[in-house]
């Protein structure tokens, strides 16, 4: 797969800014990529060096509207969690162009 096509957006919640002050950083990615690909796509994407990588499904939810058809609320899709070493931030508006 593609460096390009794996990471898909960074996350910027409540939550994972409050995360992101112990070195953990969360980012929509592509269903179909791993762990490492997603470390590969990080350190070349941010110029950080990578401790570990979680990752977490998406579940898509549905919800009932009038006479039983379904509504799509949120798609399924794919989380990682990278946590990164300490004295190194990323920057979401600065990518590193090779």
């Amino acid at each position: 797969m593609e460096q390009t096509n794996i990471l898909k957006s960074p996350i910027v919640t409540e939550k994972s800014t409050n995360s992101q002050a112990l070195g953990k950083y969360s980012f929509l990615v592509h269903p179909d990529a791993n762990k490492i690909e997603i470390k590969q796509a990080i350190e070349q994407s941010y110029g950080v060096n990578v401790q570990s990588v979680k990752i977490v499904p998406i579940i898509k939810k549905q919800r009932l509207a009038g006479r039983g058809s379904m509504i799509t609320k949120r798609h399924a899709g794919k989380k990682a969690i990278v946590t990164i070493e300490k004295k190194q931030s990323i920057d979401f508006n600065k990518i590193k162009v090779q």
